[in-house]
């Protein structure tokens, strides 16, 4: 049997039937429906957020919050999943890369600020909770308003991600969410975007609904980013269950870092923070010992991936980037294990047991 990578939350059919059922009895199927409103307030509730707009999934989160807060020219990390720079660049933002910090793995405060100290047009920070591990969020708090900038983080790994009791979606001027199927929370495709400012929100708001304000009239040029009735309906049927997802997930994490602290490097955690379980991430000493140990884990039907990888400034080479060392580093030795609902501890244990024996002969 192979221990996969990741493996989507299934749906009760039960719940999901009798959400569908509304659909279909009210015929309102799109367009911010009754079960788009729902989720709207649970999700609020459940995170402890205000201004959270449901968008059709994450990418398009990120370019609406891009345009509600008017970027222009961004500074971001290059060690994140692809769309965090690509929906920049898709937009015409001019789009420059800073380095990251080689302990969190997240975009480094010290280097952003030295990169603002020698560039004035930069207009909006987008950095991401890598890992759902919150960034330095008061340092970049503090960037923000020293600089009057923009702090945009993409949050696609952070759901109900807590920092002092305070979720990490309540820092910044817009956090962005992916609700894609292979995430802790999910409705298929989908995602959100939650506004520190009540103006940013009915903006965005618009924006995803062709530029259409709540009187038919046409602001702006907009675009079709709503979320379903049918997707909200698996968002609601799992929100039902996600107190135990999230418990299932961070107790797999916490085992696996307890096992494996004195074998491999992992991302140093951000102080006073949960654990959501969304990604293990292990950091080998070179790429070499990352190579045998995923054959290894191949030969004993373990799932693993390089993620991230590449170092994003390599792949959009014409933006500018600062002095980018670290992700490359980090991106030649870093390996995702497996960790997902359907996992046990059994599971861990086996993985566990592989990576042990192949760094232990090294």
């Amino acid at each position: 049997m192979t221990i996969k990578l990741n493996q989507p939350i299934k749906p009760n059919l039960e719940k999901l039937t009798k959400y569908i059922e509304q659909v279909n009895d009210s015929g309102w199927y799109t367009n911010f429906g009754p079960l788009h409103q729902q989720l709207t307030q649970r999700l609020e509730a459940y995170l402890g957020v205000e201004n959270l707009l449901l968008v059709s999934n994450g990418t398009l989160a990120l370019q609406v919050a891009y345009k509600a807060l008017n970027v222009k020219s961004a500074l971001t990390t290059p060690f994140s999943f692809v769309a965090t720079a690509s929906s920049l660049i898709w937009q015409g933002i001019e789009t420059s890369f800073s380095d990251i910090d080689k302990k969190s793995y997240n975009l480094c405060p010290k280097q952003v600020q030295k990169v603002l100290d020698n560039d004035s047009n930069v207009d909006t920070i987008v950095a991401t909770h890598v890992y759902g591990n919150p960034c330095d969020i008061n340092r970049f708090d503090d960037i923000g308003k020293k600089y009057n900038i923009n702090i945009i983080y993409d949050a696609s790994h952070a759901f109900a991600v807590n920092v002092d009791g305070k979720s990490v979606l309540s820092f910044g001027d817009a956090s962005t969410l992916s609700f894609h199927a292979t995430k802790v929370f999910h409705t298929v495709e989908g995602g959100a975007i939650v506004f520190k400012r009540k103006a940013d929100f009915e903006r965005a708001k618009r924006l995803i609904n062709f530029g259409i304000d709540d009187n038919g009239n046409i602001t702006e040029a907009g675009i079709n980013a709503k979320l379903n009735e049918y997707q909200c309906a698996v968002g609601l049927s799992l929100l039902d269950e996600i107190d135990n997802i999230v418990e299932h997930r961070a107790t797999l994490f916490e085992y696996y870092r307890d096992e494996l602290k004195h074998y491999v490097d992992m991302p140093l955690w951000f102080d006073s923070s949960s654990f959501n379980g969304a990604y293990m991430a292990i950091s080998l000493k070179n790429k070499d010992i990352k190579e045998l140990l995923v054959n290894e884990l191949k030969i004993h039907n373990i799932q693993s991936r390089s993620y991230f990888s590449p170092s994003l400034e390599s792949i959009f080479n014409k933006s500018k980037d600062y002095g980018v060392e670290n992700s490359r580093q980090i991106v030649e030795s870093v390996l995702c294990l497996p960790l997902h609902f359907y996992m046990t501890i059994s599971d861990v244990d086996a993985v566990v047991k592989v990576v042990k024996k192949v760094v232990g002969e090294i």
